[in-house]
């Protein structure tokens, strides 16, 4: 099972980065850019048949190791 994880700030928390890459696309002329917010993707996959385990798993990994719960957010998608 394959797991895809996105990993965000928290719509609270200022995103220098994002802003520096927003400036850089309306320097290239990319006008109508409102924002721009960055964050990880991650793939994981599993030996393990149970969805139920494997979210539980996921959850648990994204809390202990992926994530900075302060500052960032995550979601997650499961592929058999």
């Amino acid at each position: 099972m394959k797991a895809k994880i996105y990993v965000t700030l928290k719509q609270s928390v200022l995103d220098p980065q994002g802003k520096t890459v927003q400036r850089a696309l309306e320097q290239m002329n990319y006008k109508n850019v409102d924002s721009v917010r960055i964050g990880r993707f991650l793939e994981v996959e599993l030996n393990c048949s149970d969805e139920a385990a494997a979210a539980a798993q996921i959850e648990e990994m994204s809390k202990k190791l992926f994530v900075n719960p302060n500052i960032e957010q995550f979601r997650y998608e499961l592929e058999k």
